[in-house]
């Protein structure tokens, strides 16, 4: 029997096998993907009493500025950066370009850290000097860190540890007298198209 010799109910009936395969494959990888987003989100909103993810506010300059995540913490307010960057990261406060190794290729991006300081400092205006702002560039654990890493950066492994836990005495306090400056600043945002999938 050659392949013209097929009918085509034959034919068609494979097709359409072979099409519900790749469309169950691809739902698969899209349900694995949203699961691990979720997680990955679920860690950093654990460490915090309210949060905004993904949200445009102003640079007091006409300007806008994209936020991953504002965290209402027992510290304050903290401003997450969020990056997945996979394989060995080496930077350094003071460096321009950050260089990554990853399955054989060297690659660079720029430092991360101006950047996180613009978006504590646009948060610090809507605010106000009297309120902490603090902020975080967190990797995912995607990445390592082999010679280490400035103060302001930390893996996603160790976000816990960055930021105190919720349920110590006193704390509660604290959140609510920091309730209503975190109000504010979702007062000033607006969604952000830049969100993340």
């Amino acid at each position: 029997m050659t392949l013209g010799d097929v009918p085509l109910e034959w034919a068609l009936a494979a097709a359409a096998g072979l099409l519900a395969v790749a469309a169950a494959a691809a739902g698969l990888w899209a349900l694995r993907r949203h699961r691990a987003r979720r997680a990955l989100l679920d860690r950093i909103e654990s460490v915090a009493a309210a949060h905004l993810q993904d949200v445009l506010l102003p640079d007091g300059g006409g300007g806008w500025f994209h936020v991953d995540f504002v965290l209402l913490t027992a510290q304050g307010l903290v401003v997450i950066d969020l990056r997945d960057v996979p394989g060995l990261i080496f930077g350094g406060e003071q460096m321009t370009e950050w260089t990554v190794m990853h399955k054989q290729r060297r690659t660079t991006f720029p430092n991360p850290l101006g950047p996180l300081y613009d978006r504590m400092a646009v948060v610090r205006a809507i605010v106000g000097e009297a309120v902490p702002v603090e902020g975080l560039v967190v990797f995912t654990d995607r990445g390592s860190f082999p010679k280490g890493h400035p103060r302001p950066v930390t893996r996603l492994a160790s976000l816990a540890a960055e930021i105190p836990p919720l349920g110590v005495a006193g704390r509660g306090e604290l959140i609510e007298r920091l309730r209503p400056a975190f109000e504010q600043v979702r007062a000033a945002s607006s969604p952000s198209p830049l969100k993340r999938r």
